[in-house]
């Protein structure tokens, strides 16, 4: 009987161990993104123990500190070198190209729209990261409308033909090669730079990575209308996920839908304390101030991104993404369409 009893008192004393041993090595966006990694990302997970409740240890490293390109995040994912990776969208749908189909240029005009598009076609971008990378999605959130900001003065979106404009992502470059300009891939880190040594005369991104990034230095106009909205996320490896238990994955769960719900509201506050900030208007509680030129956004324009998910991104982006999922394109129809009513 004591022998029964010792054994069940070791097994029970070696499970409370191995749930007290959740280590996380953790590879977070780039601190030049702005303040959605430095004021919600980053202080949540190095917190996470007491956002859990769990006995976790974690690693932080933005993206840019790891010297990995943050085009790689898929890559690092199935590697394991890190646990979760906060996922660039835009950059790593060189590698999934399903992830693109949050985000079409034209498709997310407002922050409601975002949601809802991107809740339609989560399931289908999560089994695609599962089956590819050994990875689970956990959530996805905005970094925030992209606008354009240039160095010349522009009056709209036909003004950029025959400009090298900088973009985050295919659906981008397609949209600005149909405007007649170039669409130039780059990491965000090189932008400002760029821009400044004309290496590229406009830029796409939110207008509050532009002016964590001083993009404002570089520019002298900035053109508001929302193409996308740049959505990244979160990601875990699936053995580390396989490996924790039933109450890790629902207490981790639980936490970043949290965190992903907190940044969702976040980020449109950020928007319209940067566009302020950006154009020397007030308030500009929690960025610079510059003294950007802000272009009317004309009917044309509206009409123009309007008429770009049918016309141009959806096309180009089905054909690319259906020759490696053949349901692609099917799938996108049946939930994001459905809401668009295509």
């Amino acid at each position: 009987m004591k022998t029964v009893l010792f054994v069940a008192i070791g097994v029970l004393a070696a499970s409370g161990a191995l749930a007290q041993e959740l280590s996380l090595k953790v590879m977070g966006q780039p601190v030049g993104s702005g303040l959605i990694q430095q004021n919600k990302e980053q202080p949540f997970f190095e917190n996470l123990a007491d956002r859990t409740g769990l006995s976790v240890s974690v690693e932080y490293r933005p993206v840019d500190v790891t010297g990995i390109p943050d085009t790689d995040g898929l890559r690092v994912l199935k590697s394991g070198l890190f646990d979760i990776v906060s996922i660039r969208g835009p950059q790593v749908s060189r590698d999934e190209v399903s992830i693109l189909g949050f985000d079409l240029i034209g498709l997310n005009t407002s922050y409601m729209a975002g949601k809802a598009h991107t809740e339609a076609f989560f399931d289908t971008v999560n089994a695609r990261i599962q089956q590819n990378f050994n990875a689970k999605l956990l959530g996805v959130w905005p970094a925030g409308p992209q606008v354009v900001f240039c160095k010349p003065e522009i009056g709209g979106l036909s003004d950029l033909q025959g400009l090298k404009v900088r973009v985050g992502d295919q659906s981008a470059a397609n949209f600005v090669s149909g405007l007649g300009a170039t669409g130039v891939p780059m990491p965000f880190g090189e932008v400002q730079q760029s821009l400044a040594r004309g290496v590229v005369e406009c830029a796409i991104t939110g207008p509050a990575s532009a002016n964590s990034a001083g993009w404002p230095e570089a520019t002298n106009v900035v053109l508001p209308i929302a193409l996308q909205l740049a959505i990244n996320g979160y990601a875990i490896n699936l053995d580390t996920w396989n490996g924790m238990s039933a109450d890790q994955q629902s207490a981790l769960q639980t936490s970043i839908e949290t965190l992903v719900s907190d940044i969702w509201a976040y980020s449109e506050e950020l928007f319209v304390d940067a566009m302020n900030c950006n154009t020397g208007q007030e308030p500009c509680e929690l960025g610079t101030p510059y003294s950007l030129q802000s272009v009317v956004v004309t009917d044309a324009d509206l009409a123009m991104v309007a008429a770009a998910v049918s016309e141009v991104s959806l096309p180009v982006w089905a054909d690319q993404c259906n020759a490696v999922f053949p349901e692609c394109e099917e799938s996108w129809r049946a939930t994001v369409g459905a809401k668009l009513g295509l």
